[in-house]
């Protein structure tokens, strides 16, 4: 799963790479970044910037977790009870629970790395996944200050496959441009029964930025 999940993070990031050369010509209009956009704290381009307002069973759903830190990244979340450490390192972090799972990902950057045109990148590439009927909610979404993409991935057709709600953004830590991608998963047969665990862990999730 490791392997599979280091991979899938490459390509997203080579997929924004490509797409950044076509996003340039549109900079004007569209450039945005985790904390100002074009001077509308609101908007990115033409599109609301949505703020967690999690539900009262999001809510009940980590209520009674667990507070935990990713200390080498200066992130935390509130996991439900029983969620259990896999496997934490400098750049990787993941917890579970009866088959649910947070997988985040730390990919450093270049200095100069265009942070702004590849975030778009990430939601036009949402966007066409999401006319092709693979995403089925997108949006802009602001977490602890950070402005990144959030998008769910459609109901798969095979109950036992993945199925993902995943949040990326870029920002500055110790030293380095970061893009942090969150992925939030469990199989699609049991994503509905799990959803206000999975959305009550994003929304709690507090950063340095």
């Amino acid at each position: 799963m490791k392997n599979a999940l280091a991979i899938m993070a490459l390509v997203l990031v080579v997929a924004a790479c490509n797409l950044t050369n076509k996003l340039k010509t549109n900079s004007n209009s569209n450039s945005s970044s985790s904390s100002s956009s074009s001077g509308n704290p609101s908007k990115i381009g033409n599109e609301p910037v949505e703020k967690p307002a999690p539900t009262s069973a999001q809510l009940a759903a980590i209520a009674n977790g667990e507070d935990v830190k990713w200390d080498q990244q200066g992130i935390s979340w509130t996991l439900p009870a029983g969620w259990k450490k896999q496997d934490v390192s400098t750049n990787s972090f993941s917890y579970g629970g009866n088959g649910a799972f947070l997988i985040v990902t730390i990919s450093p950057m270049g200095p100069d790395f265009p942070t702004d045109l590849s975030l778009n990148a990430y939601h036009e590439s949402a966007k066409v996944r999401e006319k092709n009927g693979e995403v089925d909610e997108l949006k802009w979404l602001e977490l602890d200050g950070a402005r990144g993409v959030e998008f769910r991935e459609s109901k798969p057709q095979m109950a036992d496959d993945f199925r993902r709600l995943q949040w990326m953004t870029y920002r500055k830590f110790g030293g380095q441009t970061q893009l942090v991608n969150v992925m939030l998963s469990t199989s699609g047969g049991k994503f509905d029964s799990r959803s206000d665990e999975m959305y009550g862990v994003l929304f709690s999730t507090k950063l340095v930025h």
